[in-house]
């Protein structure tokens, strides 16, 4: 039981850890302030959805439909081109928007709401990660299939909650304009670097 709760919590950690559009998207809004615990809470729900549904059987089922997996890739890359243009060009003003609240911000969070759930369910590298690779992973324990999901959707939570508030608490520093500058050209360059992957592992799918 701690076996598989433990392999859990270091796999799912090994899939989450490396920069994406759901880390870069918790990360700015944790440094402009804009309801970043919601956001965290919303990506490690939305895992946790996707890492069940992988280990109790969607895995195979995604694995087995090339058309649903072109259809979310193209979605994806419309979505992260689309957000990573958005990204350059708030770098690329002469006088960048603040990354802290004030009263037209706070009534933007229905579409942070979305925003957060289109780097999610649009990225078709949460599905390969949590839904494919984590879901077969987790096959393997058969009963204790619960306590590797329960670990690896702890492992999502701390994740989350621990960028999201470490960004919140940094916010000071990173609220200079030139910080912003850096910060928007990065989320912009992941943004487009994984929408160039995306459409290239598409096209290759289409093409083989």
């Amino acid at each position: 039981m701690l076996v598989a709760y433990f392999q859990g919590i270091i796999l799912g950690m090994a899939m989450i850890l490396p920069i994406g559009p759901q880390n870069a998207f918790v990360l700015s809004q944790g440094i402009r302030r804009q309801y970043p615990v919601m956001v965290a809470a919303l990506c490690a729900i939305s895992d946790a959805i996707l890492i069940s549904l992988g280990v109790f059987g969607g895995g195979a089922l995604l694995a087995q439909s090339p058309l649903l997996l072109q259809l979310v890739t193209w979605a994806g890359v419309a979505f992260l081109i689309w957000y990573g243009w958005g990204a350059f060009r708030e770098a690329f003003k002469p006088n960048p928007d603040t990354f802290s609240i004030d009263n037209q911000t706070l009534h933007t969070r229905y579409r942070i709401i979305a925003t957060v759930l289109a780097v999610t369910w649009l990225n078709p590298h949460v599905y390969l990660d949590t839904v494919v690779v984590l879901g077969s992973l987790g096959e393997q324990f058969g009963d204790l299939r619960l306590w590797f999901v329960i670990g690896a959707v702890t492992a999502s939570i701390i994740w989350f909650f621990s960028l999201a508030l470490l960004a919140a608490w940094m916010a000071p520093w990173l609220q200079k304009s030139q910080a912003q500058r850096g910060i928007n050209l990065v989320v912009g360059s992941v943004m487009w670097v994984i929408a160039i992957q995306l459409a290239r592992h598409a096209l290759s799918g289409l093409l083989a």
